[in-house]
């Protein structure tokens, strides 16, 4: 456990008794007790993407680096992650990097290409390709460690400090594919074809991909997002066959590190159960689900993220406060809810509205406690 863990921990300690909501909270504290499913003085809110595109302070850095400078620079990395968490007053910030990242410690190399997102110019195909994969390098991402270290640094437990990678099946996809895809035929027929060599390819991202948490761990991130952006692709039974296995050993063994987990992928509502057998502390759900419907089928049994749809965040400030106050009526005061979109903040997405949407998850309890 990371040195920061231990830390919270005196926070997350204080038990679950009726008084424990009334306790003076830090916004890292109050995060990390609902990823816990523990009792909090108000929900936690932070967002996908919340350093992004939409912010004129991250589009004054990126008119002169790339957004690969960005993530390899972590003094750069640290200030926009930092800004964008101070600018919404949120409770946690997530490190500013990229999925992608640990391809090219595994000897793949991509770009981002204007208006056509990442790139890989020599995808994998076979299980010749796979074997020429490395898995020694991870130390190479060490650049998103520093960057982890400086945020924490910064927030002293004001705010939690999220680290991430990507699933084994949403890299592999993009492996395989070569970039985004509407079908994933290559990525199907691979699994389908030559399992033994889809696993291999998966086991080869666990490994990195343990490695890499491990990093941002070490570094004081309070948790890890797992993100599986691609697994809405999958049926049930090609989930549970082909990716639940591999993604559940990565969970666990973040786990083992000493933080929660959270598990976020779209469009997966029909995969909601199976994911839940990966073991992770957090379930990220999409718009698609009502919340309450959501947890429901999960039983309770975890802590959930979510759901508002991004696009709300383009309405009227009086429909952003009914949406965010509907999510928040479903989770029911239960513990263990996070606030935060069903995706990533979009580009051109009004600033004030994503700080209106913070006010409104924070003026919730106060106007029910008057109810």
């Amino acid at each position: 456990m990371s040195e920061r863990s231990q830390i919270s921990s005196a926070d997350l300690s204080t038990g679950t008794e009726p008084g424990a909501p009334n306790l003076a909270m830090t916004g890292g504290s109050r995060f990390l007790r609902a990823c816990l499913r523990k009792p909090v003085d108000r929900t936690p809110v932070w967002f996908l993407r919340q350093a992004g595109r939409y912010m004129p302070e991250y589009q004054a850095v990126r008119r002169h680096h790339s957004l690969l400078e960005i993530c390899k620079q972590p003094k750069l990395a640290a200030e926009v992650t930092i800004t964008a968490a101070e600018k919404l007053d949120v409770d946690a910030a997530i490190i500013f990097a990229d999925l992608l990242l640990p391809f090219e410690c595994m000897g793949l190399d991509f770009e981002f290409a204007a208006g056509e997102g990442p790139v890989i110019h020599k995808p994998v195909r076979n299980a010749e390709d796979i074997a020429r994969l490395r898995t020694d390098r991870a130390g190479d991402l060490g650049y998103v460690a520093e960057a982890i270290a400086q945020v924490v640094a910064h927030f002293r437990n004001h705010a939690g400090v999220i680290g991430f990678c990507g699933a084994p099946y949403t890299l592999a996809s993009y492996m395989i594919e070569g970039g985004g895809s509407r079908n994933y035929v290559q990525t199907k027929t691979l699994m389908y074809r030559q399992p033994d060599a889809w696993r291999r390819l998966l086991d080869k991202l666990v490994s990195v991909l343990r490695d890499f948490a491990r990093q941002q761990v070490e570094a004081g991130a309070d948790a890890i997002q797992v993100f599986d952006s691609w697994a809405g692709s999958l049926s049930v039974e090609d989930y549970r066959d082909f990716v639940l296995p591999a993604t559940k050993v990565l969970i666990r063994d973040v786990q083992a590190m000493g933080v929660p987990v959270i598990y976020f992928g779209v469009d997966t509502a029909s995969l909601l159960p199976s994911m839940r057998e990966t073991g992770a502390d957090v379930l990220g759900l999409d718009w698609r689900t009502p919340l309450d419907t959501a947890w429901c089928t999960l039983d309770y049994t975890c802590a959930v993220q979510g759901n508002l749809d991004p696009i709300t965040l383009f309405a009227d400030p009086d429909l952003i406060r009914r949406r965010v106050h509907q999510i928040l009526d479903q989770a029911g005061g239960r513990p263990g809810h996070i606030f935060n979109l069903g995706h990533g903040i979009v580009p051109n997405t009004p600033v004030e509205n994503v700080q209106h949407a913070v006010r409104f998850v924070r003026e919730y309890r106060r106007e029910a406690s008057h109810a």
